[in-house]
């Protein structure tokens, strides 16, 4: 079949990795893609936010399947269109979308069915959010209601700090996401991502990964979208995985169904466990990024094949194998992300790397200039690694690390610490 995948970062090019590792696939384009995504698929400059135009040029190009990469596009109603024009589409409607779109949403939908998550407050002026924070106290967390690219949560240690970030909130720091404004309970434990295919019907949990989302070694520093994550999460056991789903996923699935909005797609929950008690922390309507580069290394070929039934509602009849291994991925940023950061430099030493089932450097935000690969992007590279252990996956994943030349950027140096030290 003829595919098309939407989105340009490192979570796309790890799913065109892995579709173009399935026989099924006779024809992959990306759009708009990447540098890296460019050597193995063909790319397309498309506005993938306009369903009207993602229609258009699926039908110019025969497209059979589309799978949808980020949020936004969701949000904005394109697997809507896709489905109204008949092509078949990977990723929820945009009603469904609102688990990740609507914080509030997401906790409206959590109250209905009774799954356990932090006590919140919801808030549209700055006035009665600080109210809140002063009856509740710090630690508080402080969210933007809206998409705001994995950066509009912050875990304030003070009231003083709480109360600064609403004012940056309401003030537009991150835009139309901050016109309305969570502000939850400080959950203790460790945090971990479960992620789960959804036919609207039936679900089936594909993997469990732990994302490292602070910019500094320690946890420490601002959020940033991802600065590196492994694969399986030990802290999610079986035992806790199914608690998870029978407490928080299934009855939260049920509730969508009920109102009218059953969910297609991938659900991925980022979960708060503490003595072997699953909490949600946020749904996210699609693959996270890196995590995504995890599972697809170790999903391979299958992950088309489970995709396309999550699509057509045969979930009922998969299974997942997963491989008895583990993956580990280092995002390389360009120096100063998360904050201003520096554009237009040159990465060397790529094509001295080997690239098989079990070592990949996933391009993000890269362009080719005159034959060489530039940093245009915060995030530019995620280099993964699988091996029989994490400790060996971790070592592999730093060693590519350490052979690429790109002196303007910076990564952690301990991704999976949490698993191994």
């Amino acid at each position: 079949m003829n595919i098309l995948i939407l989105g340009s970062g490192g979570r796309e090019h790890s799913l065109a990795w892995a579709v173009l590792q399935n026989p099924k696939c006779d024809k992959l384009i990306v759009a708009p893609g990447n540098a890296g995504i460019a050597q193995i698929a063909d790319c397309a400059t498309i506005d993938i936010e306009d369903g009207g135009t993602v229609v258009e040029f699926a039908a110019r190009n025969n497209v059979d399947f589309v799978i949808v990469g980020p949020e936004a596009p969701l949000a904005a109603g394109v697997a809507d269109r896709l489905r109204e024009a008949g092509v078949l589409v990977f990723g929820p409607s945009q009603a469904a979308a609102a688990l990740e779109a609507s914080k509030a949403f997401t906790k409206e939908i959590c109250a209905a069915c009774n799954a356990p998550t932090a006590a919140y407050g919801h808030f549209t002026n700055a006035a009665a959010a600080k109210d809140y924070v002063t009856a509740h106290g710090a630690p508080i967390v402080v969210k933007a209601d809206g998409l705001a690219a994995g950066k509009g949560v912050i875990i304030a240690q003070t009231v003083a700090e709480a109360e600064a970030a609403i004012d940056d909130m309401f003030g537009g720091s991150f835009g139309a996401a901050g016109a309305k404004v969570v502000i939850e309970e400080f959950m203790t434990g460790e945090e971990a991502s479960f992620f789960i295919l959804c036919d609207g019907e039936n679900v089936l949990p594909i993997g469990t990964a732990q994302d490292h989302k602070r910019v500094g070694d320690g946890d420490t520093g601002p959020n940033t979208g991802g600065m590196g994550a492994y694969s399986p999460a030990p802290v999610l056991s079986d035992a806790i995985a199914e608690r998870a789903m029978a407490e928080i996923i299934r009855p939260c699935m049920a509730e969508m169904a009920k109102r009218g909005m059953p969910y297609q797609g991938i659900l991925y929950a980022g979960l708060m466990i503490e003595d072997g008690a699953p909490r949600l922390v946020e749904y996210n309507v699609r693959f996270g990024d890196p995590e995504c580069q995890v599972l697809m290394m170790r999903l391979g070929a299958q992950a088309l094949d489970l995709m396309h039934a999550a699509a057509e509602g045969r979930l009922a009849d998969m299974r997942v194998n997963w491989a008895d291994d583990h993956a580990l991925t280092v995002v390389m940023a360009a120096q100063g992300y998360p904050a201003a950061y520096v554009k237009g430099t040159q990465i060397g030493g790529l094509d001295t790397l080997s690239e098989d089932s079990s070592h990949m450097v996933f391009h993000a935000g890269t362009a080719e200039q005159d034959g060489k690969i530039i940093a245009v992007g915060g995030r530019v590279l995620t280099v993964t690694a699988r091996g029989a252990t994490l400790a060996q996956a971790r070592k592999q994943a730093y060693a590519m690390v350490d052979a690429i030349e790109w002196p303007q950027g910076f990564c952690r140096r301990d991704i999976g610490w949490r698993a191994l030290d």
